[in-house]
């Protein structure tokens, strides 16, 4: 038996349910086939998504940083 599969996995979404211009939920940060079916990917898959979410959080996490220390700030999700 994986790791993995001894402990369920939590769903990401917060409940604000809005694409961004490049299909990403402002959210979550999930992209469409990322967010759909989520409860039926595989754990391996999950598991990779919420990788992929930690890295998405902390490159916008980046760059809000970035942008208060500048005078100018941009659309911050389209980093996706």
């Amino acid at each position: 038996m994986d790791q993995l599969e001894l402990f369920e996995l939590p769903n990401p979404c917060i409940g604000v349910c809005q694409s961004n211009s490049r299909g990403y939920c402002i959210g979550c940060l999930r992209s469409r086939d990322e967010r759909f079916n989520w409860h039926a990917k595989p754990v391996e898959e999950r598991a990779h998504i919420l990788k992929l979410l930690s890295q998405r959080r902390a490159r916008l996490n980046a760059k809000a940083k970035k942008d208060n220390d500048s005078p100018t700030s941009g659309e911050s999700l389209e980093l996706f």
